[in-house]
């Protein structure tokens, strides 16, 4: 890859910014100056800018406690996404793993890694997912059945089937759904 392609995509800069640093012979690779900004490195090369090491990482991941009023979205109009959240590195290619509803808190994944998300929501590979909830009223017993069966929420089909573990009842309850 270039190498200001590689730098930009470290967060070293814009692309432009780069080529600047690149030109002024505050670039080395394998302990030589940059001979200039379409250089082609590898992973394997050994990049430096002013004096540090330039890591390249091909995937990065993010464990995000996303916030009540942040949609799961790489863009929206009306809404501050997760990726607004994520203020250091390159948010270029990321995305998130699954969803949060807007006013839904919780761990959240970020990556660019596509096959890991791929193997994490894939239907064939199911992989389990839990969820704490509080609920203004009473949950009851037969609650429980009904998640069983899988809920009608107005959409063409019902919800999968789930597990709900009533964590306390009263005024406000509180469940555990898998």
């Amino acid at each position: 890859m270039r190498l200001d392609k590689y730098l930009a995509q470290m967060s070293m800069g814009t692309r432009s910014e780069v080529k600047k640093f690149i030109k002024s012979g505050r670039v080395f690779v394998n302990g030589a100056p940059a001979s200039g900004p379409e250089q082609k490195v590898t992973e394997e090369d050994d990049v430096e800018l002013d004096g540090e090491k330039v890591s390249y990482e091909r995937y990065v991941y993010y464990m995000l406690n996303k916030p009540q009023g942040v949609v799961s979205a790489t863009k929206d109009n009306t809404c501050r996404t997760v990726l607004s959240l994520i203020t250091d590195g390159t948010k270029k290619d990321l995305f998130p793993v699954g969803r949060l509803d807007k006013d839904t808190e919780g761990l959240l994944l970020v990556t660019n890694d596509g096959e890991l998300a791929h193997r994490l929501l894939s239907p064939k590979k199911h992989v389990d997912k839990c969820y704490f909830t509080r609920v203004t009223g009473q949950i009851h017993g037969e609650d429980i059945h009904r998640f069983k069966e899988g809920l009608d929420i107005g959409d063409e089909k019902k919800t999968l089937p789930a597990d709900l573990e009533i964590l306390s009842s009263g005024e406000i309850s509180e469940a555990k759904v898998t």
